[in-house]
């Protein structure tokens, strides 16, 4: 990026009180005066952070177009404090929207990434109950709604539930870095407690969804299913034939922005008066 944002510090929010207290690295970009836009909110991926190619070329989308950008790295993650292992969608929910509600938009597009589509389904449903910025829009990338639950108890291996049930965690192998990823005992009880893949969805708003058809991690299957329970909403699912669960090359950046701008224009249309 050639523009204010490219250098910016990260600003720090205190989320939680006492010993819970972390500090939240954010990104801000605010929108240009006046554009009534909604702003872009990312949400990462697990072991994912806010300096990543689709959440840096989502900031260059917002740049271009004069609308806000919020990007913030959950606790245990990127520039955040806190520890990793004390992550749950629970503890990870507050935190992005502790960041939402401090910066206060008046409509947000949430893109969520892998578990942050999760989290983005989450942030839906609270922010309806909760009150908050009008959800405008979503778009998922290979989202994981549940993958604890779906994904992951379902499959662990004998020396995984023994792991689990010793210490409280276990590793698998990451094709994405040389650390292994880390699963906890609090991280799979947790997710039980925020499934959304239980009942119909209340969005109220259009949702979009990418999907790698050759994505290892989450099965072209699982969206399938998450798009089952969002039958009240105008849903888009897209598929990438020969895409994996990053869809982070040129054509699926384009894939990514081209979405972004399809909800934007829909958001837009909708604000007009009939």
């Amino acid at each position: 990026m050639s523009d204010q944002l490219s250098n910016a510090q990260p600003q720090f929010l205190t989320v939680g009180e006492g010993e819970a207290a972390r500090e939240i690295a954010t990104l801000v970009r605010p929108a240009q005066t006046g554009n009534g836009a909604p702003a872009l909110v990312w949400l990462s991926g697990y072991r994912s952070d806010m300096s990543g190619t689709k959440a840096v070329e989502l900031d260059g989308l917002a740049a271009e177009l004069g609308l806000a950008c919020i990007r913030l790295d959950y606790s245990g993650h990127g520039l955040s404090g806190g520890s990793f292992r004390d992550g749950t969608i629970s503890r990870w929910l507050e935190e992005a929207l502790a960041v939402i509600r401090h910066v206060a938009p008046d409509r947000v597009i949430l893109v969520g990434s892998s578990m942050g589509g999760w989290i983005a389904l989450r942030l839906a449903q609270e922010l309806a109950r909760q009150g908050g910025p009008k959800l405008a829009g979503m778009v998922l990338i290979a989202p994981a709604p549940d993958f604890t639950s779906e994904l992951i108890e379902p499959n662990l291996k004998a020396k995984e539930r023994k792991s689990l049930a010793e210490r409280g965690y276990f590793e698998e192998r990451s094709q994405y870095s040389p650390e292994p990823n880390i699963y906890t005992r609090a991280l799979i009880e947790d997710g039980r407690k925020n499934r959304v893949l239980d009942g119909i969805i209340e969005t109220g708003c259009p949702v979009h969804i990418l999907q790698g058809m050759k994505d290892a991690d989450v099965p072209h299957a699982h969206a399938m299913k998450l798009v089952e329970h969002l039958p009240a909403d105008d849903v888009v699912l897209t598929f990438v034939r020969d895409g994996d669960h990053r869809l982070s090359r040129p054509g699926d950046i384009a894939l990514l922005l081209s979405a972004v701008k399809g909800i934007i224009r829909s958001s837009t249309n909708r604000q007009m008066p009939t």
